[in-house]
């Protein structure tokens, strides 16, 4: 893990932007990089995960600016978090993990977090979820009527039956007819190793001549109704994490597996998911104008 006294910390913690009279440190904005890096970028050594970091500055104090923003508009507004809200917050995330107090503080040692540091982030946390609740989210309403013009416009959507998640591996058909053997000759040691227990998507990248084999074959969700017959027939007898035999379309040999299967919805369930698709694209869009808002409003220095 990063350290801030490392040597990249030599430039001593200088500051790196000013949001109204609070200061963020160059310290500040690389903690707050180092806790939210992925594993990938954990796992590199420290001068390839410092440059990563130094390469995502930029993006990551506009982030913490539009953090610091939204914890002086609720301090504006007389908002505030209780010590028992904290506790509360601990507690139902240790539950969540099956985690005791010994484990939490340990899991906290290796993100290089003390237990105050980390109970003072999730009081940030709340405190911006309030703010941002009652300024935008108690706000946003959709309608029935603009559900139903959403659904009306996008008929096909709803009308399409099922949807599959395939992944498949793809022999192309021989421009001579008398290669076809060879084809299936594949073909069949293909299923021989994926019998034997041998990976899908590896298989796919190894033998797919299709461009979805260099992402393990994998085609994501296809509806039903924009497939084709020999796909339908070969899916109608499989169930989920089963691989079918070789099948031949004008294109040319086909092995698929099936990763999921989704049902038809119904209106009811239908209605469900534009009124939540609507309601968050409506909070999306309200949220960017308020941040815009509050930072219109706001004395910002950035000195990176």
């Amino acid at each position: 893990m990063l350290s801030v006294a490392s040597d990249a910390a030599v430039l001593l913690d200088r500051v790196v932007a000013v949001v109204n009279k609070e200061v963020i440190t160059w310290s500040e904005l690389y903690k707050m990089m180092e806790n939210e890096a992925a594993d990938q970028v954990r796992a590199l050594k420290e001068e390839e995960r410092l440059k990563i970091f130094k390469d995502s500055e930029a993006a990551f104090l506009e982030k913490l600016i539009d953090i610091k923003l939204q914890i002086h508009e609720a301090r504006r507004l007389g908002l505030d978090v209780t010590t028992e809200e904290v506790t509360e917050a601990v507690e139902n995330i240790k539950k969540k993990y099956s985690l005791t107090d010994n484990a939490l503080e340990e899991s906290l040692k290796k993100e290089g977090l003390s237990f105050e540091e980390y109970k003072k982030r999730l009081s940030e946390q709340i405190v911006i979820s309030k703010v941002v609740s009652q300024q935008i989210k108690n706000k946003v309403v959709v309608s029935e009527e603009e559900v139903k013009k959403y659904m009306e416009a996008n008929k096909e959507s709803f009308t399409d039956g099922e949807t599959f998640k395939i992944k498949q591996i793809f022999l192309g058909r021989p421009k001579d007819d008398a290669d076809i053997k060879v084809i299936e000759d594949r073909a069949s040691i293909i299923i021989q190793r994926l019998k034997a227990g041998e990976d899908f998507s590896i298989l796919a990248e190894e033998y797919s001549e299709d461009p979805s084999g260099k992402l393990g074959g994998d085609l994501g969700f296809i509806k039903k109704s924009q497939m084709a017959k020999e796909f339908i027939d070969a899916l109608n007898s499989m169930k989920v994490g089963e691989f079918s035999n070789p099948f031949w379309t004008e294109k040319g040999l086909h092995i698929i597996r099936l990763e999921e299967k989704v049902a038809a919805q119904s209106t009811d369930e239908a209605r469900e998911s534009v009124l939540k698709q609507l309601t968050e694209s409506q909070f999306s869009e309200r949220y960017k104008s308020w941040i815009k808002g509050l930072r219109e409003k706001a004395y910002i220095v950035i000195r990176l």
